[in-house]
């Protein structure tokens, strides 16, 4: 089946150029393969210019996933007119001081995340980070929550509570861990020495405790030798033997963008999205590459590569409109906290 009919969905998760859709954007989202938009920071122009290309997206696919990248600090796309969330560090750090407080805190940050990108007519922000790190990785670094495992754990949970209550679905990444490299797979492929006990005791844990609560997980483009020759998120060992099987995970699972330079080892982008749906990949990004997609799209149409029968737990399941969000205690408690804390680490 490769239409999106009967709860099926299109496999490919695409970008788009600008702050509104091209006539070619338009009829490349009428694909039976395409389930997924993602948006970056080029796209957005305002809220309200936000919510047009939304619903742009709707009219031309009405049964397709839209997402985001709205973690907070360095990678937070929306911004004018949405909160400024504050990198997820702080909070660990804000919990290693008070714990209800820094719990509560987190858990209402996870609803207001949630619930500007959801009223926004979006239906997840890729989050949270599950990598356990502080300082080691170039690219994690402050966007983890800690590099204790158990407080990723707790913060996590929190988080992801708060983000269920809004109506969003979680996605946690990036399996099995990134933080114990300095490498950034957007520019190199990273290669992770540590053993399977290692890992195990350290950066799998919050996969493990958290996996009854995510409805989605991505993978990391990183290999671990010592484990299994393959790229993680090429691998079936960690896809299904390990995320499937042991963790008994049975969400969605995204691929990492397919452009990242981390993904090239296993060649082009139709060697990449063959891999990747092989080895156990739901719905596969290609993102910065419009040639790329288009290669994807062929090759998904010659092979014949049915949709996704999970790829649906991911649509928002509760709405709140701007009229209602603006002004909602909630929100406004929540923004008057942040920026306490903003003031409060700052001093430090």
């Amino acid at each position: 089946m490769t239409t999106q009919q009967n709860g099926y969905y299109g496999r490919l998760m695409l970008d788009l150029m600008g702050f509104s859709l091209t006539e070619g954007e338009r009829e490349q989202l009428q694909n039976p393969h395409v389930g997924g938009v993602i948006l970056f920071a080029r796209n957005v122009e305002s809220r309200e210019q936000i919510c047009a290309l939304v619903s742009q997206i709707r009219e031309a696919s009405a049964q397709v996933i839209i997402a985001v990248d709205q973690e907070g600090g360095r990678v937070q796309r929306f911004r004018d007119g949405f909160t400024a969330f504050p990198p997820m560090q702080k909070l660990g750090d804000l919990v290693a001081q008070d714990s209800v407080a820094g719990l509560a805190l987190t858990q209402d940050m996870g609803w207001l995340m949630a619930s500007e990108v959801i009223a926004c007519g979006l239906d997840i922000s890729f989050a949270p980070v599950l990598d356990v790190d502080r300082d080691t990785s170039s690219i994690i670094g402050d966007r983890s929550f800690s590099d204790q495992p158990q407080v990723v754990v707790a913060l996590a949970q929190a988080f992801i509570d708060g983000m269920h209550e809004a109506g969003m679905a979680a996605t946690g990444k990036h399996f099995p861990g990134h933080g114990g490299i300095v490498a950034d797979s957007h520019l190199e492929a990273p290669v992770d020495c540590r053993s399977w006990d290692e890992l195990q005791a350290h950066d799998l844990k919050p996969f493990a405790a958290l996996s009854d609560s995510l409805e989605g997980i991505m993978p990391a483009h990183i290999t671990f030798p010592r484990v299994d020759a393959e790229s993680v998120g090429f691998s079936s060992f960690w896809l299904q033997s390990v995320l499937r099987d042991q963790l008994g995970f049975n969400g969605v699972i995204f691929s990492d963008d397919l452009s990242m330079k981390g993904a090239d080892i296993a060649g082009g982008y139709v060697d990449k999205a063959r891999l990747a749906l092989a080895a156990g990949c739901d719905m596969i990004l290609v993102c910065n590459c419009p040639e790329g997609a288009a290669e994807v799209l062929d090759f998904m149409a010659s092979s014949q590569v049915d949709g996704g029968d999970r790829i649906a737990k991911i649509r928002a399941w509760k709405f709140l409109h701007w009229d209602e969000l603006e002004n909602h205690p909630r929100r406004i408690k929540t923004i008057e906290q942040l920026k306490n804390l903003d003031a409060e680490q700052g001093a430090a």
